[in-house]
């Protein structure tokens, strides 16, 4: 919550609980919200469960405003922006926006320049996604592709590699030849992993290696570990 209020997300309110006074934290979130004009709501357990889903929320809830998406090729377009090789995540079948927020923390962190997801059937950006995202859906751009399979085929003809990850892949995502030119990386869903038409849009498939009764990974944590391999390759600070 405080690192979300540090970063700016736009918050059209913030529910707090009768005790906020009771942690340096929740008083260090009131206090952000107050100096960027955000309306506090009182609210009680019963209500602050509701706006949560349940979830953890330390007696604050932030009910942030609708997102506003971007279009694939301006995450492209922040690429040339920056004079770095285009480095972007998409999601195929993601449908949990803490997965969404925490693939958003490590394009943050490894230098990329967003991440794209389908228009329909997927993880939007909502409350949750802010809060796994740690602030960074504040940085990073989300942008919707109306067909994901078509979106993917436009990178390819504007000069990127597309990379899916898959455990049957040929590939250690840590020996990727192509990790220094224009990347692409898909991630798909934990369990059935990336979709058939996807998965042959591809260019390359590429595995995480892991031990054999290993379960497989969820999207946030694929994400972050196929990044991390990126970035050494290309040498950028992490």
């Amino acid at each position: 919550m405080v690192e979300a209020l540090r970063a700016g997300v736009p918050a059209a309110a913030l529910y707090a609980g009768p005790r906020r006074d009771a942690d340096d934290r929740v008083r260090e979130a009131v206090d952000l919200a107050a100096a960027a004009g955000i309306p506090m709501i009182e609210a009680g357990r019963a209500e602050l469960d509701r706006l949560t889903g349940d979830s953890v929320h330390q007696g604050l809830a932030l009910r942030v405003r609708p997102y506003d998406y971007a279009a694939p090729g301006d995450l492209t377009g922040r690429a040339d922006e920056t004079g770095r090789p285009a480095l972007i995540v998409a999601l195929d079948g993601v449908t949990d926006p803490r997965n969404l927020g925490a693939v958003a923390r490590s394009v943050a962190a490894f230098g990329g320049h967003g991440v794209l997801i389908p228009a329909r059937r997927t993880a939007r950006v909502t409350a949750g996604a802010w809060k796994a995202s740690a602030g960074a859906l504040a940085r990073v751009p989300v942008a919707q592709a109306p067909n994901l399979t078509r979106a993917l085929a436009a990178y390819q003809q504007a000069g990127l590699f597309v990379v899916g990850l898959d455990a049957a892949g040929t590939t250690p995502v840590s020996d990727l030849e192509v990790a220094d030119g224009p990347l692409v990386l898909v991630v798909g869903s934990e369990g059935r992993g990336l979709s058939r038409l996807v998965g042959e849009r591809c260019d390359l498939l590429a595995r995480i290696p892991m031990a054999a009764d290993t379960e497989s990974l969820n999207a946030g944590v694929a994400a972050g570990i196929a990044l991390y391999a990126v970035a050494q390759a290309r040498q950028i600070p992490s």
